[in-house]
């Protein structure tokens, strides 16, 4: 994944251009990699959909049986490494599991949840002997594993929590006390991979085992959702954890923490997307259907105008997914799993591309909800009734807004951490800002485009001014205080999270025109050059608001000339295009790419 010699560098696609060649798209996939998406495919509509309504009623031994199924596929495996017996696959293959898995609903959570945030703290932190005592058991699966955050005063606030861990007198082994909330497989894991403050100040991890004395368990959390996945809290009260237990060293807790809910949070845009697709597909067949006033309700155009909007916002979170899959390709694999240094290449790689996979967990979630509800909607009443899959993939789908940090949360991260990166050298964003306040200073001449996409491209080039010239007013103004004004924050975030939306889209559908031609890639066309457009007046709207909360009189009359002078462009007839998107979706009753 290299740019004219250099790694991409997390959080430079809000400075740089990028070459369509160098992303990766579901669009080149190898056979191997449909070989392990169709296996994934074969195993949820074989073995989960027919049993789906005994799951949903919490039966531990059946989740427990499909788990070990799965294991044996090699679905738990895939990224752990092969030298521990898991398959080691890239991660645009794991991607295309945490996607594909996605129909199995709860069961999909109780198999994410195990293999992202319960196995991975291993996988990238443990020691060479944690890693051969746990890892060939989770990819088989016959052990299943937890992730223990959450307490009950301290969700947001991770470090917060109280927890303790105390190191015996004679050094063998750590003395667990502490109560964790909402931990996902806790009615059958083996594993639990624990947060607590070693002397109640050093944030640390722990690998804690469900025969240990001490650990017990609170009764299942009755949820408005994945209703089949477990939810417990985790009682240690004087738990002994072996000194051999403790993950990386005292006081690294927060790295291992937040890096794994990195991974977590993209993993969960994954599985957001697959749902998102199924909704399509369940949604444009019940259109089909339902007949009203004499006629499929599908040929009404603000049912069309619906599938035509769940489709393009998935295909452009589909190009996201994918484009920061490779990017995950390219530094996780550089990892010397055997090395002692393995934690910190480990926290670094994955710190690297942290902005990116926010990113993808806000605009996952909130588009699955959003065609969640549209779906609903579709189905009429009917999308009430628990019989139909769309009432279940609304509720299932509201959690992933709270998961892996809230989207508050996340929507302070992005601009936050882009903007540590840029004080620590490692991003030239203030110098971008400096160049760009004389370049906004000439007049922008009117623009005519030729080629094709011409317009979109120089979109996406307005954004990134847009985003700079807003940003670096904010942060002149505010300063060190910035962190404080938490709704131009988040203006700064959902600028960031549509442009690289827009650009996402805009090199998929580049890269498909260069290898398959025009003709064959006239829908992506069509949902890219909408998706800009309409993405590009969402970014100036969030920065005329951002602006007035920043400036007052003439100079916020001046910046709003500036912004006005950035945001020429011809109107596009969307509704037009839209209705040429619906019919292919209603036509195929399925996603359309």
């Amino acid at each position: 994944m290299e740019q004219t010699g250099k790694k991409v560098i997390g959080g430079s696609f809000v400075i740089d251009d990028l070459d369509y060649n160098l992303i990766v798209t579901p669009d080149e996939l190898t056979e191997e990699q449909r070989m392990i998406a169709q296996t994934t495919s074969d195993f949820v509509e074989g073995e989960i959909i027919p049993v789906d309504g005994q799951i949903e009623k919490l039966d531990y031994e059946l989740t427990v049986k499909l788990m070990r199924k799965a294991g044996e596929l090699g679905l738990l495996g895939a990224d752990v490494p092969e030298a521990y017996e898991g398959l080691g696959l890239d991660k645009v293959s794991s991607t295309l599991i945490s996607e594909r898995l996605s129909k199995a609903s709860s069961f999909a959570l109780t198999i994410g949840a195990h293999v992202g945030i319960g196995t991975l703290p291993i996988v990238y932190f443990g020691t060479a002997e944690q890693k051969k005592k746990y890892l060939p058991d989770l990819a088989a699966g016959t052990r299943i594993a937890a992730y223990c955050l959450t307490e009950p005063s301290s969700g947001s606030d991770a470090l917060g929590a109280k927890t303790t861990a105390r190191l015996s007198g004679d050094g063998t082994h750590y003395v667990l006390n502490g109560t964790k909330q909402f931990i996902t497989n806790a009615g059958f894991a083996d594993i639990f991979i624990v947060y607590a403050k070693v002397n109640g100040k050093d944030f640390s991890t722990f690998i804690v085992e469900r025969t240990m004395e001490g650990v017990s368990f609170g009764p299942e959390e009755k949820k408005m959702g994945i209703k089949g996945s477990s939810t417990r809290p985790l009682i240690l009260e004087d738990v002994h954890v072996p000194v051999q237990n403790l993950l990386w060293e005292v006081g690294k807790g927060h790295l291992i923490a937040f890096n794994i809910l990195n991974i977590g949070r993209f993993k969960l845009a994954a599985g957001c997307l697959g749902a998102c697709k199924q909704a399509i597909e369940i949604s444009a067949q019940y259109a089909n259907q339902r007949t009203q006033f004499g006629k499929p309700i599908s040929s009404f155009p603000l049912i069309g105008k619906k599938l035509a909007e769940m489709n393009i916002r998935t295909y452009v979170l589909e190009s996201m997914v994918y484009r920061t899959a490779g990017l995950m390709d390219a530094g996780l694999s550089q990892i010397d799993h055997d090395s002692p240094e393995a934690g910190v290449q480990s926290a670094k790689a994955i710190a690297e591309y942290a902005l990116e996979y926010s990113i993808n967990k806000v605009f996952g979630s909130e588009t699955l909800d959003q065609i969640a509800d549209e779906g609903v909607q579709i189905h009429g009443g009917y999308g009430f009734i628990q019989e139909y899959a769309i009432e279940r993939i609304y509720r299932d789908s509201r959690i992933n807004r709270i998961f892996e940090g809230t989207n508050e949360i996340n929507r302070l991260l992005i601009p936050g951490t882009l903007i540590k990166r840029a004080m620590k050298g490692e991003l030239p964003l203030l110098q971008k800002a400096q160049a760009l306040q004389a370049e906004l200073l000439q007049l922008v001449p009117g623009q005519t485009f030729d080629s094709l996409l011409g317009e979109e491209v120089h979109l996406v080039s307005m954004a990134k001014k847009i985003f700079l010239m807003t940003g670096g007013a904010a942060v002149q103004k505010f300063q060190t205080k910035l962190e404080e004004e938490q709704e131009v924050l988040s203006h700064l975030a959902d600028m960031m999270i549509q442009l690289y939306a827009m650009e996402s889209a805009l090199l998929r559908t580049q890269q498909r025109i260069a290898r398959r031609g025009e003709e064959k890639s006239a829908a992506a066309i069509r949902m890219t050059r909408i998706f800009i457009h309409e993405a590009f007046q969402a970014i100036e709207g969030y920065a005329k608001e951002t602006l007035s909360a920043i400036e007052a009189g003439d100079m916020l009359r001046t910046q709003l000339s500036v912004l006005k002078k950035l945001t020429r462009r011809t109107s596009l007839n969307t509704i037009q295009e839209k209705r040429q998107i619906a019919a292919l979706v209603i036509q195929s009753e399925s996603y359309v790419h």
